[in-house]
């Protein structure tokens, strides 16, 4: 665990510096607020230890907003004179873990420091039998399409060269891009997440590349935006499939000149980001019906990688379900030990059709209910129809099911579902409209719109 000091009295640094040296941390001092912010641009640390006052102008304060504008991940702890607990209690609001007063007692730090890697360690880490076990998302998997994902992480991960990921929903591909983070050169700096998909065009822009004060009715300050906040680090645009073309121009350029401009600003400001993007479109598909740019794809895809779906891999569901098993039990504080062989069997016959999500999900429900030291067969079905593989050949899956295996959004699905309907009931009535009509409960005008508007021919 890494700790920095920040304090304008030499003496403070020194104390703590000593203090948490023989705790076995390592420690770093800034002796002002410029020092303390040149130091955490090129570094990250566990733990943030700062004065209220820095010298007659700057603040602890300031500290943390910079860690909070810069989604940065540090516990923020601060040190303050009995005159001032109501600025400490103002910094809890704003983020900060802890407060101590002035003068200290050495004890009382040590507990609030162990406090705070205690947090750290419930948030990221466990101990199993082997040491510290990661909780944050990882990738579990020994198939060989897995495996080969693997080999391909290793070889990418230490260039800056961009990778696209492809794969339905709720395969991972968020965890293999911070995979891709972690095992790289820019691990500790940010990585930056944004789902494209859940923004309209004129907010897109904004979070991407922020504003300036007075750009549009609202914006009453400067913003950066997540190009700048993801500065040498790893900007992650998920769901790149959802974003306009309109957009999608204004992306290409900043990738091409590594330069971004804010809304209503005039300077250009340079960016130095490794950026991995995702989809669960089929993006060939998009290209050819001009909706996603071939330029910008061949320079997002550099490096191409598909996360295969969960039923095209399933030798890996047991790794999966015993992970995310330990992960829940710890969580929820209890000790199941596994599964029985009958209810893993249950969870390799399934089809998934929601992917390592949906089996994440299974997981954690069956931990909160099950009563025994093992998951049994009969908390699996309560959950879980155990023989969709037959559904799947029957062609008897929900129409949810249907939807998630489609990956398309919901508006999408319910266009697709009313064609296949119309086309069905037109067929059913030898493509007689009026009889059609009748059959379906509509009216012969209602009938006409849904096929225009669904693009039916009148002899398909």
């Amino acid at each position: 665990m890494k700790i920095l000091v920040i304090d304008d009295e030499k003496s403070v640094c020194e104390l703590l510096e000593l203090i948490f040296k023989k705790e076995k941390y390592e420690v770093f001092t800034a002796f002002s607020y410029s020092e303390a912010i040149e130091f955490l641009k090129k570094n990250s640390v566990d733990i943030v230890i700062s004065d209220l006052k820095l010298g007659k102008k700057d603040s602890g304060i300031d500290i943390l907003k910079f860690l909070k504008e810069n989604n940065r991940r540090e516990i923020f702890i601060l040190i303050t004179a009995y005159a001032s607990a109501e600025s400490a209690i103002e910094t809890l609001k704003l983020g900060a873990f802890d407060y101590i007063t002035k003068p200290f007692d050495v004890n009382d730090i040590k507990r609030i420091v162990n406090n705070a890697v205690r947090h750290l360690k419930d948030k990221y880490f466990f101990e199993d039998d082997h040491g510290e076990f990661e909780v944050s998302p990882r990738i579990v998997g020994k198939s060989q399409s897995m495996i080969e994902i693997f080999k391909t992480i290793g070889l990418v991960a230490n260039t800056d060269t961009t990778i696209f990921l492809t794969g339905e929903s709720g395969t991972g591909k968020e965890v293999v891009a911070r995979a891709i983070h972690r095992a790289s050169m820019r691990k500790n700096q940010p990585f930056v997440s944004i789902n494209c998909g859940a923004f309209p065009d004129t907010l897109l822009e904004s979070e991407l590349f922020g504003y300036q004060k007075g750009a549009f009715t609202g914006a009453y300050t400067n913003k950066k935006g997540l190009f700048e906040v993801a500065n040498k680090g790893t900007l992650f645009l998920d769901e790149i499939g959802e974003m306009s073309t309109t957009m999608q121009v204004k992306l290409l350029s900043a990738i091409q000149n590594k330069k971004i401009r804010r809304l209503g600003g005039t300077e250009e400001i340079p960016i130095d980001i490794r950026i991995i993007a995702a989809t669960n479109k089929n993006i060939e598909k998009l290209i050819k019906e001009g909706k996603f740019r071939e330029d910008l794809y061949y320079r997002l895809a550099v490096i191409p990688i598909n996360v295969p779906p969960l039923r095209e891999r399933k030798e890996d569901i047991p790794e999966l379900a015993n992970y995310f098993l330990k992960l829940f039990s710890y969580k929820v504080g209890k000790n199941i030990k596994g599964f029985t062989d009958k209810a893993m069997e249950i969870l390799k016959s399934y089809s998934w059709p929601g992917n390592v999500r949906q089996l994440e999900n299974l997981v954690e429900r069956l931990v909160v209910l099950e009563t025994e030291k093992e998951i049994r067969e009969e908390t699996v079905r309560k959950f879980l129809d155990p023989s969709p593989v037959k559904k799947e050949e029957k062609g008897e899956f929900s129409y949810f099911e249907k939807f998630v295996l489609s990956n398309l959004n919901l508006d999408k699905f319910l266009e697709k579902v009313e064609r296949e309907i119309v086309v069905e009931a037109l067929k059913r009535n030898r493509w007689v409209q009026i009889e059609t009509a009748n059959f379906l409960g509509i009216s012969y005008r209602s009938l006409r719109h849904r096929m225009d508007k669904l693009k039916i021919n009148d002899k398909k």
